[in-house]
């Protein structure tokens, strides 16, 4: 198969995942807890890894990847996809439409494209490095927002982990205008990509869960790093994303409890 471009093959194996999952929405299906409580995993989030790895196999077969379900497979190109077939298991097992498809693709350790599929809610989110971000191909500018008092700021946490994001939480909910928790990272980053929400953050999260969201914010515009303000890695567990405006000031709130 001749090789297209990572945002094409990536966008393709995403949308047809993103029908695959459409499909389950309403079904019997068992659910299983992986390391957490709460930590879901259904058959859909294996069937949906399963098509995407043999998409994009296909055209970058020498490529390696990292997916939530299936974990690593080494490759020998310096090439990497970085896969999340299902962000948002919980909300898909209750038919609440907040769940997506997180594809990334990553070249010699750089981020180069990445998208995020909402199916139920028909929103496709692309970012690729140079060349900005777009929402079913608009361009995509997070918010204007200066001042965490006027900011919808979002979080995340695992029930039965809500301690380690507490103190965190306590101090959003007391300065910001309003703080939401929707339950998959990998939106919520795309939501601070297109201004609505001015930022976001949380702990505990793995390189499926915002690779390309963490692509989508610096396209459109946002900043992204630690929740101390030191310099982002995938694998570093906890990441802080905004419009970049109010960012500095949620690295002092967060520093000061």
């Amino acid at each position: 198969m001749k090789r297209r471009s990572p945002l094409d093959a990536a966008r393709d194996a995403a949308l047809e995942a993103g029908a695959l999952l459409i499909e389950r929405i309403g079904l019997p299906m068992e659910l299983e807890e992986k390391h957490a409580r709460a930590d879901l995993v259904t058959a859909a989030d294996r069937e949906s890894e399963r098509l995407i790895v043999k998409r994009l196999s296909a055209e970058f077969p020498s490529a390696a990847f990292l997916g939530e379900e299936q974990g690593a497979r080494r490759g020998t190109s310096g090439e990497r996809w970085i896969v999340d077939p299902l962000d948002g298991t919980t909300n898909f097992a209750h038919g609440y439409p907040l769940f997506c498809i997180s594809i990334a693709f990553e070249r010699g350790g750089e981020l180069i494209a990445g998208v995020v599929h909402a199916p139920l809610m028909n929103e496709f989110f692309a970012a690729e490095r140079g060349s900005g971000a777009t929402l079913n191909g608009n361009p995509l500018k997070v918010s204007p927002v200066k001042a965490v008092g006027d900011a919808m700021v979002c979080t995340g946490f695992y029930p039965a982990d809500f301690e380690r994001n507490a103190r965190h939480f306590a101090a959003a909910s007391h300065r910001a205008q309003a703080v939401r928790r929707d339950g998959a990272a990998a939106l919520d980053l795309a939501y601070v990509a297109c201004g609505r929400f001015d930022a976001f953050w949380e702990f505990g999260l793995h390189a499926w869960d915002v690779a390309a969201g963490t692509l989508l914010v610096g396209e459109a515009g946002g900043r992204v790093t630690q929740v101390d303000g030191s310099t982002a890695r995938l694998d570093a567990r906890s990441i802080l994303a905004s419009n970049g405006l109010v960012h500095a000031e949620m690295v002092s709130l967060f520093s000061s409890i």
